[in-house]
């Protein structure tokens, strides 16, 4: 055997970008995407570790739970345990997928925690005023048209959308209290208030187990010959987003629309710069 062959082996699996959502050249994170790596990255050692990088800013709530749920049960049927490193940042439902980890460190200068639920959107009522243009639209439904952007808002459906958001961030909230309770040391309002933290005072917080890297921490475990072997996810790129069919549900273009690419890449974007990146 070669010696840079030798040593025990530590897979590792990278969740980087937001979640769910689809930029021009790179679709977003989902379980259709990496659950072929996560399997492999499960069977690839006899160690019982697995690592896991998150550098991510969140996204889909569905996505993260579908991940978030994939690893707890690889980790229960393979009886290993899961160590998350938090890259850049590691908030909102990249701190969702961080719970997966038995335990979860950071880099002294993560961004973690984040742990609420966003809705946002823009009203262009004035606007259309203004232009002379008259809105035009009709339902088989009550409640279809809820949250148009170019009518008023109407109080009703303002509260509709915070019951569905409360709902959301409930589901989270009992995932985090699941995985973390009993380490965590601030009271739920200042937990749970959609707050983002240093890693220093998230440790403080209990929302991470400490500060340190993956190399340091897998050779504190598995000695200083161990060796971390990425198991790259299936994210696809351009290949893959030109290969996409020409219609998706409902009949819009898929792949083709400009404007669609461009709002993608300025949420993701947006998602980025709340934490400073």
């Amino acid at each position: 055997m070669w010696p840079f062959s030798s040593g025990p082996v530590v897979p590792v699996l990278r969740f980087t970008g937001p979640i769910g959502m689809a930029t021009p050249l790179k679709q977003g994170l989902s379980l259709a995407a990496s659950a072929d790596a996560m399997a492999r990255a499960f069977k690839l050692s006899k160690l019982p570790t697995i690592a896991v990088i998150i550098n991510s800013p969140g996204g889909s709530p569905v996505q993260s739970s579908l991940i978030f749920k994939r690893l707890r049960q690889l980790a229960d049927e393979h009886e290993k345990r899961i160590y998350v490193f938090c890259d850049d940042v590691a908030a909102s439902g990249g701190y969702y997928l961080a719970v997966a980890g038995d335990e979860i460190y950071a880099d002294a200068c993560s961004i973690v925690g984040s742990i609420g639920v966003i809705s946002g959107g823009f009203g262009f009522v004035e606007a259309l005023d203004k232009l002379g243009i008259e809105r035009r639209i009709y339902t088989s439904g009550t409640a279809k048209s809820q949250l148009d952007a170019f009518r008023p808002e109407n109080p009703e459906d303002i509260a509709r959308l915070k019951e569905i958001l409360g709902d959301i961030h409930d589901a989270f909230i009992g995932v985090v209290k699941d995985r973390r309770g009993g380490r965590l040391t601030a009271p739920d309002a200042d937990i749970f208030s959609g707050a983002f933290w240093a890693a220093p005072k998230a440790a403080e917080l209990g929302l991470i187990d400490g500060i340190t890297d993956i190399r340091t921490k897998m050779r504190e475990l598995h000695g200083p010959k161990v060796r971390l072997k990425v198991v790259p996810l299936s994210r696809g790129g351009l290949f893959s987003m030109l290969r996409r069919p020409v219609m998706e549900f409902g009949g819009h273009a898929a792949g083709t629309s400009l404007a669609d690419d461009v709002l993608s890449s300025a949420e993701a974007r947006a998602l980025w710069s709340r934490y400073g990146l």
